[in-house]
């Protein structure tokens, strides 16, 4: 097998496989402080803020240090974007995606998938069309064809871009990961039936937030009821070996949630004022 570009999937493939991201806006100084994480990715959060294709076009560059990809041996991207898009899963959305894939991104997570219809939806909209008679050709493929600068971006010949912008794991080797989040009691009823029946599902993301105000109960994460739904997705996710993944990892939750057995951990970006509260506190301001 050829190097793998996308460094979340490489994680979700080797050692523990388990993978580290973060959700991030679309701006400059988020994508200069996280490209020297050492987060395997990083997810552009473009649901809950305006979509900005160009701001987001530039926060990719930004993302690509010379000095770690020369130290990694391969042209990719050493911190690996991902972008969460705005459409529900229920408005069966592709050109969003569309055009995210088209800048370089090398994943998109779909917000708020209930139903199997919905999830080959997504997966659709990550694939190039292909003739029915070709291997795996369900989900078909839905993605218009304009490579050139997302090929750039790989560091890839187009043909060579063109063999791996497919869907990992159902392509082994496609670099594309679609991540759907799971964030209404609807989709976890549905949930066996969703990964049956829709091949190139790469994780299926918890939303905690949405699910808990269905639940009556905002962002309160101890909820036995939400706990239950909790554990009852990774049970199906260890079942048809799909990462499942925990939106909201700290140094207080993380043992528990590997433990449990969650492969896609999101942590909070915090920038690091410690220096400052020390400072306030020796000079008696606190």
């Amino acid at each position: 097998m050829t190097q793998r570009l996308n460094g979340v999937i490489r994680a979700l493939e080797s050692g523990s496989g388990i993978a580290f991201t973060s959700f991030v806006q679309a701006e400059i100084e988020s994508a200069v402080s996280f490209a020297q994480s050492a987060n395997d990715g990083v997810v552009f959060e473009l649901e809950h803020t305006p979509w900005d294709i160009a701001a987001l076009r530039v926060a990719m560059q930004f993302l690509l240090l010379r000095q770690r990809i020369v130290q990694a041996g391969s042209a990719a991207c050493t911190m690996t974007p991902l972008v969460r898009v705005p459409a529900s899963g229920s408005e069966m959305n592709q050109w969003f995606a569309k055009q995210a894939l088209d800048l370089g991104a090398y994943g998109i997570v779909w917000p708020r998938i209930s139903t199997a219809e919905q999830a080959y939806n997504a997966v659709a909209a990550c694939r190039y069309p292909r003739l029915p008679s070709r291997p795996d050709y369900e989900p078909a493929g839905l993605r218009g064809d304009a490579p050139m600068p997302a090929a750039r971006y790989w560091g890839q010949e187009q043909q060579a871009y063109y063999r791996k912008a497919d869907v990992w794991p159902l392509a082994p080797e496609g670099e594309i990961l679609s991540v759907m989040m799971i964030e209404d009691v609807a989709a976890f009823d549905n949930l066996e039936d969703i990964v049956k029946r829709v091949a190139g599902i790469g994780v299926l993301l918890i939303g905690e937030g949405d699910l808990t105000q269905e639940l009556g109960c905002p962002r309160q994460y101890d909820n036995p009821e939400l706990l239950r739904l909790m554990a009852h997705a990774v049970e199906i996710g260890k079942a048809y070996n799909i990462p499942v993944g925990h939106p909201h990892v700290n140094a207080h939750n993380i043992a528990d949630v590997i433990a449990q057995g969650y492969r896609f951990l999101m942590t909070f970006p915090q920038r690091d004022f410690s220096a400052l509260r020390k400072g306030l506190e020796l000079s008696g301001r606190t």
